[in-house]
């Protein structure tokens, strides 16, 4: 009963004291580990990926793209922060915005906006408009912390196996085992996947919503999303996903689009 309570306590502390708010969607969201020790680990993990890659120069019209794209919806993002007092939020962001050679589908933003673009992500987004649909995304990921977040939910699961693991530890080995491997299981089932699909989605509609402030139309969006669905041959069933399925994301999109160019496509 006394390490139920203290357990009760505990959490109580943690969703008073580690919550933050996402910027636009106003989502609370659970950040229990200081943003300057992600950013330090993320930077130079930035760093070591980008100085033994083929990155590409910038005389390269690709990577000159992709930095126009990056500060283009960077000044939107500075422009909307500040304009909604929440600009100390970017003050220790050191963008960067690279270009990969390498046949890769796929870009990332490490939180404190350090972005890279591999060179087999352009023939599918096609245009300006289509790549700043991905990189709205990734970087929405680093403006809503969903980094942060998933870290801080991560540990919150391992301290609940360790209570677990307390309270099951003059059980039979078998038992303990059993109830560990349930616990871990239904974790990520009802918590780690629904919450990363979750991110996805928030990460589309904000990236689509900087992208639009930014001046891209994000009627590119679905001809985006349609041609990464063509691409993707396996589907895995969404509930067992870190995604929601190209169809559910398709359709929140097309739903989300009329109201996000009324508000914010300049």
């Amino acid at each position: 009963m006394r390490t139920i309570t203290s357990v009760s306590i505990l959490l109580i502390i943690v969703f008073v004291t580690g919550c933050k708010t996402v910027p636009v969607t106003g989502r609370k969201q659970l950040n229990l580990v200081p943003d300057f020790m992600i950013r330090e680990l993320s930077f130079s993990q930035y760093d070591s990926v980008v100085n033994y890659s083929r990155t590409l120069s910038q005389y390269d019209e690709r990577a000159q793209m992709v930095t126009r794209v990056g500060m283009r919806i960077q000044q939107a993002v500075e422009t909307y922060m500040n304009e909604n007092k929440i600009g100390k939020d970017l003050k220790n962001f050191k963008w960067a915005f690279n270009t990969i050679d390498e046949n890769v589908v796929n870009a990332w933003c490490m939180p404190g906006g350090k972005v890279v673009v591999y060179t087999g992500l352009l023939p599918i987004t096609q245009s300006e408009e289509g790549l700043a649909v991905v990189m709205g995304h990734e970087i929405a990921h680093a403006i809503a912390r969903h980094g942060n977040e998933r870290m801080s939910e991560g540990l919150l699961v391992n301290f609940g196996g360790l209570v677990l693991q307390e309270a099951l530890k003059n059980k039979k080995q078998e038992t303990q085992l059993f109830f560990l491997a349930l616990y871990m299981v239904g974790s990520n089932l009802a918590l780690s996947l629904p919450n990363s699909r979750m991110q996805e989605s928030e990460a589309d509609k904000l990236g689509l919503i900087f992208a639009s402030m930014a001046g891209y139309n994000p009627d590119e969006a679905i001809p985006f999303w349609q041609r990464m669905s063509a691409l993707n041959k396996t589907k895995t069933p969404e509930f067992l996903s870190t995604h929601p399925s190209d169809e559910t994301r398709i359709r929140k999109l097309t739903a989300l689009i009329p109201e996000i160019k009324e508000k914010y496509y300049r």
